[in-house]
C-alpha cells in the first residue's frame, strides 16, 4: 500500500513537473527573421501559434527589446509577435539613400510582415511609432483588428507637450543644420535616457538596458541620419490625424488605454482625445512617464490579459 502511495505521489510530481515545462515552454521567447522587400526583419515570438495573435508595435528610438518583459506574461495564452521596424533593433537598416524612411513605408513594411507570418487577425499594441505604424496598418485591413491597446501614442496635436516637442515643430517647418541640432540632441545617450526616466517617480525601476539597447543601435554608423530623416518624416503623422481620428470613430474598436501620466512628450489630452473618439476604451492611468512599460510591466499586463479576456472569440 505503501508502494502504491509512493507511486502515485511520484506520478503527481512527475505530471506536475511536466505541466510546469509544457506551461514554460509556451512562454519561451523565440528570436527569428523573415525577409520582407529584400528586408531582414526581425522579431520576437511567443506562445501557442493558434491562439489569439497579439501584434506589439515599438516606439522610438527603442525596438522589440520594449516588451521583453511584457511578451512572456502574454504568452502563456495568447500567440505574441513583435517585430523591429527597418532601422531598429536587429532589423536591416540601409542607408536613407537606399530607402523610403516614411512611416507609410514602414507601415507598408510591417503589413508585408504580418502576410508572411500569416496573421490575418490580431490585437494591436500601439506605443509612440506604433501609433502610426499601427493606425496605417489598420486601415488597410480594419478587418483583421480585434481590438487595439495603446500606451502613449497619439493622433492628436492636442496631445503634443508645446515645450519638449518645440524643437521638432521647428525642424518641420525648416530643416536645416541650425533646426537640426536640436533635434539631434533627442538621439544622443542623454537624451535616449530622458526619455525613459523622465516622469517616472521611480526611476530605479527602469532598467538601464532599456536605454543603452536602444543607443547602441542610435550609435551605428548611418543610423543617425535614419532617425533625423523619420523625425522629419512625422510631420505627414500629424497631416494624417483628422483622417485617422475620423476612422477610429467610425471603426469603435474595442480599446485599452494604458497611459504614463507624466509623459513629457505626449500628454494626458492624448489620452483624452482616444477617449472621445472611442467613448467605451477601457483607461488605466498609471503614474509614469513615455516608457511606462518598463516600470509598470505587471500593471500593464495584467490589465492587458484582463481586457483580452473579455474580447470575443475569433472565429
Amino acid at each position: 500500500m505503501v508502494k502504491i502511495h509512493r507511486f502515485l505521489a511520484a506520478g503527481a510530481l512527475a505530471f506536475a513537473a511536466l505541466a510546469a515545462q509544457a506551461a514554460v515552454a509556451g512562454e519561451e521567447v523565440a528570436y527569428k527573421i523573415v525577409a520582407v522587400d529584400g528586408l531582414d526583419i526581425f522579431y520576437r515570438e511567443a506562445g501557442p501559434a493558434n491562439a489569439p495573435t497579439v501584434l506589439l508595435l515599438h516606439g522610438f528610438p527603442s525596438s522589440s527589446h520594449m516588451f521583453r518583459n511584457l511578451i512572456p506574461d502574454l504568452a502563456a495564452q495568447y500567440h505574441v509577435i513583435a517585430p523591429d521596424y527597418p532601422g531598429f533593433g536587429y532589423s536591416s537598416a540601409p542607408a536613407v539613400s537606399q530607402f523610403d524612411y516614411s512611416f507609410a513605408k514602414l507601415a507598408d513594411v510591417i503589413e508585408g510582415f504580418t502576410e508572411k507570418l500569416g496573421l490575418t487577425s490580431y490585437v494591436l499594441y500601439m506605443q509612440d511609432y506604433g501609433g502610426p505604424v499601427g493606425i496605417r496598418l489598420a486601415i488597410k485591413h480594419p478587418e483583421r483588428v480585434r481590438a487595439i491597446v495603446v500606451q502613449n501614442a497619439v493622433v492628436s496635436i492636442e496631445g503634443w507637450d508645446p515645450v519638449n516637442t518645440a524643437p521638432l515643430q521647428a525642424y518641420w517647418k525648416e530643416r536645416n543644420a541650425e533646426t537640426e541640432k536640436p533635434v539631434h540632441d533627442i538621439i544622443t545617450a542623454e537624451g535616449t535616457r530622458w526619455q525613459y526616466v523622465t516622469g517616472e517617480p521611480r526611476a530605479d525601476l527602469v532598467s538601464p538596458d532599456s536605454w543603452t539597447s536602444d543607443q547602441r543601435g542610435l550609435d551605428r554608423p548611418g543610423n543617425d541620419r535614419i532617425q533625423l530623416e523619420l523625425l522629419y518624416q512625422y510631420r505627414d503623422n500629424v497631416a494624417n490625424y483628422p483622417k485617422w481620428q475620423q476612422f477610429l470613430t467610425e471603426l469603435q474598436p474595442p480599446m485599452l488605454i494604458t497611459w504614463g501620466k507624466n509623459d513629457p512628450v505626449f500628454t494626458v489630452a492624448g489620452m483624452e482625445k482616444f477617449k472621445a473618439l472611442v467613448p467605451n476604451a477601457e483607461v488605466h492611468v498609471l503614474d509614469g512617464g513615455h516608457f511606462a512599460l518598463e516600470a509598470h510591466e505587471p500593471e500593464i499586463a495584467a490589465a492587458m490579459l484582463d481586457f483580452l479576456a473579455r474580447l470575443p472569440a475569433t472565429q
